[in-house]
C-alpha cells in the first residue's frame, strides 16, 4: 500500500505547526508536574516524535495541543513509574491527566498576587539568578519559549555555536548546581523581573520579524508575548518597566495587520495603511505608557528601556501619515536611548530617524561609524538600511550591493524577495 505524498507533507506541516505553538506550554505544564526542566524538555520530544509516529497513520486529532499534552504526561507517568524518587508525582500527573484537556486553560492569570499561569512561573523559575543574566535569557528563549538557537542567535546578533555553547553551561550549572523547579515569590520576583522583561521582549521581536521560513510574521509569538506583558503588567503594578513594555508590545501589535499585503509581501512602515493600525491596541498603548512613566516619577527614575522605546513606538502612533511624523522627537528619544543602553541597533535606528530629519548623509555618517565598529556586520538590517541611504543620495551600484549583501544575510523568504527587489 503506498502513501499519497502530499498527505504526508500536510500530517509534517500540521504536525511541525503545533510543536511549534504548543511547545512553550507544554513545556512548562510538564515542568510544574514533574519539577524538572531537563525532564519536562525530552517529555515533549517524546511526545512530538510519537505525534510523526502515529498522526500520518490515524490522522491529524481535533485538538493537537491536547492531544501532544496527554501524549507527554502518559510518558512522564511511565518515566516516574520507573523512578521511585518521583512516586510521589504520580497521584498529581494522574489526576491531571484524567482532566479535561481538550480547551484552553483560563488565561487568567494572577490570583493574589501570585502566579497562576504555568508559563509565566515557568520564565520567572527558569531565569534563576545563579546564572549570568545573558545564560538566564538564553535558556529560557530556548526551553521554555521553543525559540531555536538560530532565533537566539539573530536576537543577540552573534553567532549560533555562542548562543549553543551558552545554554549548554547553563544546563551544566543548573545540573551541577542540583536547582529544583521552585517558583520564586515576593522579592524574588523583582530579582528575576528584568531577565523575564527580556524573555517577553525577544519572543515578541521574533514575532514581529521571524528569523527564517517563508512568513514575515509569526503572529501567534506576538499573541503569546503581548498576552504575557500584559499578565505581568497586572502581577507587578507597582514596577514601571512592566507597564513600559505592556505598552511598548501594543503599540508595535497595533501595526501587525498592515505589515504585509494580500499576497504575503511585506510593507515597511513609511508604507504602510495607517488607517488599518488598530486603535484599541494603540489606546492600551498610550494607557500603559502613562501608567510607567507616573510610576517612574513617583519613584525618581528615569524611563527605562521599554518605556523609552514605547514613547518612540506612541510618536509613530501619533502620526496620522508618514509626512507628519515627528522626527525630532524620534531621533531625540533614540538619542536618550543610546545614551543611557548604549548597542549598534540602538545606533542604526537612531541613524534612521537622523536621515528623516537632517537627511541620508547625516544618517549615513552614522551607519558608516556602526560599520566601522564591526560589531554587527553579519546583521542584515545593516547592510539595508545602509542601501536606502545610498539609493537616496544618488550613490546606485553601491546600494546594489548592499541589498544584496542584505538579501544574502537573511533566511527569511519575505524579506529576502523584498531586499532584491530593491536591488534589482
Amino acid at each position: 500500500m503506498t502513501t499519497d505524498p502530499l498527505i504526508d507533507r500536510a500530517v509534517q506541516r500540521a504536525v511541525d505547526a503545533a510543536w511549534r505553538i504548543e511547545w512553550p506550554q507544554l513545556v512548562a505544564v510538564l515542568t510544574r508536574l514533574v519539577g524538572d526542566i531537563t525532564l519536562a524538555e525530552d517529555l515533549a520530544q517524546d511526545a512530538h516524535l510519537a505525534a510523526l509516529e502515529q498522526w500520518p497513520r490515524d490522522g491529524v486529532p481535533n485538538n493537537p495541543g491536547a492531544w501532544l499534552t496527554v501524549a507527554a504526561k502518559r510518558r512522564a507517568i511511565d518515566r516516574i513509574r520507573r523512578d521511585t524518587t518521583l512516586a510521589r508525582k504520580l497521584p498529581l500527573l494522574e489526576g491531571e491527566l484524567l482532566a479535561d484537556t481538550s480547551s484552553a486553560p483560563d488565561p487568567a492569570s494572577v490570583v493574589d498576587g501570585e502566579i497562576s499561569d504555568d508559563l509565566l512561573r515557568m520564565l520567572f523559575t527558569a531565569c534563576h539568578p545563579v546564572l549570568s543574566r545573558t545564560s538566564q535569557v538564553a535558556l529560557t528563549l530556548r526551553m521554555v519559549s521553543g525559540l531555536t538557537t538560530e532565533e537566539i542567535a539573530r536576537a543577540y546578533v552573534t553567532a549560533t555555536p555562542t548562543i549553543v555553547r551558552r545554554i549548554s553551561r547553563a544546563k551544566k550549572t543548573i545540573r551541577d548546581e542540583r536547582i529544583p523547579y521552585e517558583v520564586p515569590s515576593g522579592a524574588e520576583l523583582a530579582e528575576r523581573l528584568d531577565a523575564v522583561l527580556e524573555v517577553i521582549y525577544l519572543v515578541f521581536n521574533e514575532g514581529y520579524a521571524a528569523t527564517a521560513g517563508d512568513d514575515w510574521m509569526r503572529i501567534d509569538l506576538c499573541t503569546e508575548a503581548l498576552r504575557l506583558a500584559r499578565i505581568l503588567s497586572a502581577l507587578m503594578p507597582a514596577e514601571p518597566e512592566a507597564h513600559g513594555l505592556a505598552a511598548l508590545l501594543e503599540l508595535q501589535a497595533s501595526r501587525l495587520r498592515s505589515r504585509h499585503d494580500v499576497a504575503g509581501r511585506l510593507v515597511l512602515l513609511r508604507d504602510q495603511d495607517r488607517t488599518r493600525w488598530d486603535r484599541l491596541l494603540i489606546r492600551r498603548g498610550y494607557a500603559a505608557l502613562a501608567r510607567s512613566h507616573a510610576l517612574a516619577r513617583d519613584r525618581g527614575r528615569a524611563p527605562g528601556r521599554y518605556a523609552l522605546q514605547a514613547a518612540i513606538a506612541a510618536a509613530h502612533a501619533m502620526a496620522a501619515t508618514q509626512a507628519d511624523t515627528d522626527w525630532r522627537r524620534i531621533a531625540g528619544l533614540y538619542a536618550v536611548l543610546a545614551a543611557r543602553f548604549p548597542s549598534p541597533i540602538v545606533e542604526l535606528n537612531r541613524a534612521v530617524a537622523v536621515a528623516e530629519l537632517h537627511g541620508p548623509a547625516a544618517g549615513l555618517e552614522l551607519v558608516d561609524a556602526v560599520v566601522a565598529a564591526g560589531a554587527i556586520d553579519d546583521y542584515h538590517l545593516l547592510h539595508a538600511v545602509r542601501g536606502d541611504l545610498l539609493e537616496r543620495l544618488g550613490r546606485t551600484a553601491a546600494a546594489r550591493a548592499e541589498f544584496r549583501r542584505a538579501a544574502n544575510l537573511t533566511a527569511n523568504a519575505a524579506e529576502r524577495a523584498m531586499l532584491l527587489g530593491r536591488a534589482d
